[in-house]
């Protein structure tokens, strides 16, 4: 067996950190750390010097590796001169190709979504070899979430008053303009303007489109500036610190209203989970779980980390349903039990 090659590389703020570079006879595995909204290069190279994968029949194939396999999603595949990108990574990575032999892949503008195990394959017949990296992502909110919110009564309904109280019946508070920012460069995009602490109305886009901004416009977070504290009326930004306790979903026989369900949390000895725990659990715990479940203000949501089939295919997130008739028998329930 080959030994331990322990490599480390010094450099600029926001480039990757490598570190313990295993080489054997199964894939060697590579970790690397990238700063959020920073570009990073996922190293990959055919390990024998003199063997060129650039030409007809080489191919190149990069994979974000699932736990469950049949979930592995699609990054990169190259041939010879015809490269293709897939789903989210569609026109934000490349390969590096600093010579015949470099295959690393580049990520641009990482976001926590990229967080995980990725696989590069070269094939070309001759000289096959399979690699494995680890992406790290650091977030700037490591000890929190921000999640936009609404009440019952319905978009831009509620003045700054009002969106503080808001903000504290789910167990959160009102966002800071830097824990937006923070969000922002960590993916949140959100065409709906909500209420800061320090009173301004803003909202963050990471894709312009017509109807937030409009298309010329460049990604950031747009700003209405400071409102009337008591006549305007917009959503909230909240911001929920990382859970003392546990969310979860409770196993029940049959669907429930919503008192069943409050009821059904209290008989587990717990309550029923508020927004701000179902953000916290989905961005700070990965929680994942394609079951919707009634919360604490009548809406009914499910957390999901990991996208697939009928279950948000296409992004991470917190799925929302709405805000259905409380005596509704077909939702589940999300509990959270704080620690003692």
């Amino acid at each position: 067996m080959t030994g331990l090659l322990c490599i480390t590389f010094f450099y600029l703020t926001l480039n990757p950190v490598y570190s313990q570079l295993m080489a054997t006879n199964a894939p060697y595995s590579v970790k690397v750390i990238a700063d959020l909204g920073a570009n990073v290069t996922l190293p990959c190279r055919l390990p024998y010097k003199g063997h060129s994968f650039f030409g007809i029949g080489i191919r190149v194939k990069w994979t974000k590796v699932a736990l469950d396999e049949a979930l592995n999603e699609d990054v990169l595949l190259s041939m010879g001169f015809h490269k293709k990108t897939y789903g989210s990574f569609e026109d934000r990575v490349y390969l590096q190709e600093l010579d015949s032999e470099d295959a690393s892949l580049v990520i641009t503008d990482v976001s926590t979504d990229d967080t995980g195990k990725y696989r590069c394959e070269i094939i070309n017949g001759m000289v096959d070899t399979m690699q494995e990296i680890e992406l790290e992502v650091q977030s700037g909110l490591t000890d929190g979430v921000v999640f936009p919110y609404f009440p019952p009564l319905g978009r831009y309904s509620i003045n700054f008053n009002e969106a503080v109280q808001t903000c504290l019946d789910q167990d959160a508070v009102v966002a800071t303009f830097d824990q937006l920012f923070e969000a922002w460069k960590g993916g949140l995009d959100w065409c709906n303007a909500g209420w800061l602490d320090d009173g301004t109305v803003q909202y963050p886009i990471t894709k312009p489109r017509e109807p937030c901004g409009g298309t010329n416009n460049s990604p950031g977070i747009r700003n209405y500036g400071r409102r009337d504290k008591y006549l305007s009326r917009f959503d909230v930004f909240c911001y929920s610190p990382a859970l003392k306790g546990r969310f979860y979903w409770l196993t029940q026989p049959d669907r429930l209203t919503f008192d069943e369900a409050v009821q059904a949390c209290i008989n587990d000895g717990a309550e029923i989970a508020k927004v701000g725990h179902i953000f916290a659990a989905w961005k700070l715990e990965g929680y994942d779980r394609c079951d919707a479940g009634w919360l604490a203000d009548g809406s009914v949501r499910y957390p999901i980390a990991r996208p697939r089939k009928n279950c948000s295919p296409t992004e991470a997130a917190v799925r929302f349903v709405g805000f259905p008739d409380k005596q509704q028998k077909l939702y589940g329930v999300y509990c959270y039990k704080a620690e003692p």
